[in-house]
């Protein structure tokens, strides 16, 4: 099996688990090499090829780069990536039955792959590109903010490779609805949800008296981070602070100027560490997110056992049964936020349930290992329905 990525995502949590199950190839990514170390991947089975994406990554850091010049140098990026692993497979020097591609960059890749009569799997880890565009389009205008869209090209090469997959993997209900809406065949939609590091996430430290309300991510009209701000507002709790952890850009300083809120935290980036411990202080971690894949935060937060707050555009259905470990509310209601909020504000034994049911929850989901052996369950029936398992 190989994967192919042009960042880090998930992409290098299935390499490990598959290279663990010894069923890796390898890994095809733009990261340079020494940000890979901590992978757990044997380096063996790493092709890094940096050339092809570290002016990309260096630039649209510069503050000043015009975003048409980010977009197209993005573009560049992806396309030169896909193109490389593709002659690679093309060649026969890549040997494996099964590739799967992060989306957006693996169309050529997947050309390659089935003239090979090797299996393409797209990994989707959002919701269908036209979904995700429309969302956002929608979101940003009712906030009379710009949209720029995604990028056409981008639409077009994700669809094409939609039509061209074996099969598209999604990681959650929410991700393969999108695609049934959009008129995709049920029979090439496989949702596998990711895991945790329960190693690296779980409870370092006690809750603090205090009711903190957690956001982790980018402070952003995508992440619906206005709604929470408003949410907060609207829930006048008493002895209660608003954590956001995450960097801000231009556009979250203009959501936090527009929706200001009293008792707000600030925390910036943090380690993986840092985000253990305001996870394992808060009260209820909040994903008011417009449109997200997943939300990894969701799990890391359960197993520090925090319980959650998710819009119906996360991952929040899949994890949240029967409101057991916390709430799902529907995306643009900063008034369900509110009213949830309240319930575990006052409510101190049903915080106490919800966070003794979440561990549980995470734990029951198997984390990353069980992502890499349904991952491979997929991938070996693909094989063998193309007879080269």
């Amino acid at each position: 099996m190989a994967v192919a990525t042009g960042g880090r995502f998930h992409s290098f949590d299935l390499a490990r688990e598959l290279d663990r199950l010894g069923a890796l190839a390898c890994i095809h990514t733009g990261y340079p090499r020494f940000k890979l170390r901590d992978t757990g991947i044997d380096p063996r089975r790493v092709r890094t090829f940096p050339w092809l994406t570290t002016p990309y990554m260096a630039l649209v850091r510069w503050p000043q780069l015009p975003r048409w010049v980010e977009r197209e140098l993005a573009w560049l990026a992806t396309c030169a990536l896909d193109r490389r692993f593709a002659r690679l497979i093309a060649s026969g020097s890549v040997a494996c039955n099964v590739v799967s591609a992060l989306s957006g960059g693996g169309l050529a890749i997947g050309r390659a792959a089935k003239a090979r009569g090797i299996a393409y799997v797209c990994d989707r880890g959002s919701s269908h590109i036209e979904v995700q565009d429309r969302l956002l389009r929608e979101e940003y205008g009712s906030l009379g903010m710009h949209w720029p869209g995604v990028d056409p090209r981008v639409i077009d090469r994700e669809r094409a490779e939609y039509d061209l997959a074996d099969a598209i993997t999604l990681p959650s209900g929410f991700a393969v609805d999108s695609f049934l809406g959009q008129g995709v065949a049920r029979t090439k939609l496989h949702l596998v949800p990711y895991g945790a590091n329960l190693e690296r996430f779980h409870r370092i430290c006690a809750r603090d008296q205090e009711f903190r309300v957690l956001f982790v991510g980018s402070l952003s009209v995508r992440k619906g981070i206005h709604h929470l701000l408003q949410g907060f507002a609207r829930a006048r709790l008493s002895n209660a602070r608003l954590v956001l952890v995450g960097g801000i850009s231009v556009e979250g300083n203009e959501l936090l100027r527009r929706f200001p809120v009293e008792r707000l935290e600030l925390t910036g980036h943090l380690g993986w560490d840092g985000v253990a411990r305001e996870m394992s202080r808060a009260s209820v971690l909040v994903l008011p997110s417009i449109e997200d894949g997943f939300g990894l935060v969701l799990c890391q937060a359960l197993a520090c056992e925090c319980p959650i707050i998710a819009t119906t555009n996360t991952g929040g259905p899949d994890l949240v049964q029967g409101e057991d470990v916390g709430y799902v509310v529907p995306i643009r209601n900063a008034d369900a936020i509110a009213d949830r909020l309240t319930r575990l504000h006052d409510s101190p034994d049903l915080l106490a349930a919800k966070s003794a049911a979440a561990l549980h929850r995470v734990r029951g989901m198997g984390g990353w290992e069980a992502y890499g052996r349904r991952s491979l369950d997929l991938f070996q029936r693909l094989a063998a329905g193309r007879g080269t398992q």
